[in-house]
């Protein structure tokens, strides 16, 4: 009875306040999906048309989403450790330890997908930088700020996102020629890998949203919508307008790989995302299901799959051999597939909750 009673208000207040994340994670998701079904299906003779182009163009989104939103938990993590009045270096370690899961995971889904492509995989693909690679960096280094009062982590890390975006293109134009090639992938800005510049900025900048997000009360959490889809808007607009100057304080800056502008514009398309996810999931998703926040609740899990249903040998005789049409139909399968393991993952979770509690502890012995 206890069992389950604590879950079912756990998620009621979630599904009431913060419901709203999940719902952004989960379209952030689905761009994702359909980006990478174009990537993967799409033969090359329609790429240069523009449902293709407009595909890539959006799918260039989700990883600055997720790593805003993974700020933004983030935030909340070091407000809950605050609140236990924890020692400073207990605040820094349990930041760590997220940042060593994440690394974890980052090294299980490169090898899974190593093996699964035995034999013409390479060990060079085994440290790979991915998302996941670059969300345990930026967690690992930002973890200090969990010695910060969340009030002042609002400042600190909103400089400290900015101070990223505007070392990116100054780290771009080092010289990396004697620097271990691993090392470079981390750090410097590349078009194929998740470096920590510039990147970690949506981190950093989620991470003062999710401060702001965490000491305001129930009923401000609405103006605070309002105050940053303005603020999105200013971005966004600030970034096109400062990108359009025919000087630049930059001596080398490319737009697509270390713009500050871009991050900025980026950055402004995630808080009208937000507020936006805020509207809709207060006023017409209210407590109903709804597939993107399904989705947005095991993004990791729909990642991982996704990526060896999408990337693997499954289906190597549609790889860059589809229409245009085509692709739209397999990106739709992809989704649904995806919204329904997503859904089998969440009812088994719901179960487990429902079982006694000696069989949870000897399941998760099991699990471990």
């Amino acid at each position: 009875m206890e069992n389950k009673a604590v879950p079912e208000k756990i998620n009621k207040a979630n599904t009431s306040r913060l419901g709203y994340l999940d719902w952004t994670r989960g379209l952030a998701a689905a761009i994702m999906l359909q980006g990478h079904v174009f990537h993967s299906f799409t033969a090359k003779e329609f790429r240069d048309g523009s449902p293709y182009i407009l595909s890539q163009f959006v799918g260039g989104m989700p990883p600055a989403i997720f790593l805003f939103l993974t700020g933004v938990t983030l935030a909340f993590l070091m407000h809950s450790v605050e609140r236990r009045n924890l020692a400073p270096l207990e605040r820094v370690t349990t930041a760590l330890r997220r940042a060593g899961y994440l690394f974890a995971l980052a090294f299980a889904f490169r090898l899974q997908m190593w093996a699964f492509g035995l034999p013409s995989s390479k060990l060079s693909d085994l440290l790979r930088v991915d998302i996941l690679n670059s969300m345990g960096l930026a967690i690992a280094v930002m973890s200090i700020m969990s010695v910060f009062s969340t009030a002042d982590r609002i400042r600190h890390c909103a400089v400290l996102g900015l101070t990223i975006a505007a070392a990116s293109p100054l780290v771009s134009a080092l010289s990396w020629n004697s620097v271990p090639a691993l090392l470079k992938a981390y750090l410097a800005p590349d078009y194929v890998t998740f470096s920590f510049f510039p990147w970690a900025s949506f981190l950093a900048f989620g991470m003062s949203a999710g401060s702001i997000l965490r000491l305001a009360k129930p009923e401000q959490t609405e103006r605070i919508m309002q105050w940053g889809a303005l603020a999105g808007f200013c971005l966004v607009l600030g970034g096109l307008y400062t990108s359009n100057l025919p000087y630049s304080i930059y001596s080398n800056s490319e737009f697509w790989l270390n713009s500050p502008a871009l991050i900025f514009m980026k950055t402004g398309v995630i808080l009208l995302m937000l507020s936006f996810g805020y509207l809709w999931h207060t006023y017409v998703v209210k407590e109903k299901w709804s597939w993107l926040c399904q989705i947005g609740t095991t993004s990791l899990l729909v990642y991982w799959v996704h990526t060896e249903m999408v990337y693997g040998r499954w289906f190597w005789m549609w790889k860059e051999n589809l229409s245009v049409s085509q692709t739209v139909i397999v990106a739709v399968i992809v989704i649904l597939s995806m919204v329904a393991l997503s859904t089998i993952k969440t009812r088994w979770n719901e179960v487990k909750v429902m079982l006694p509690a000696p069989l949870q502890r000897r399941m998760q012995v099991e699990t471990d």
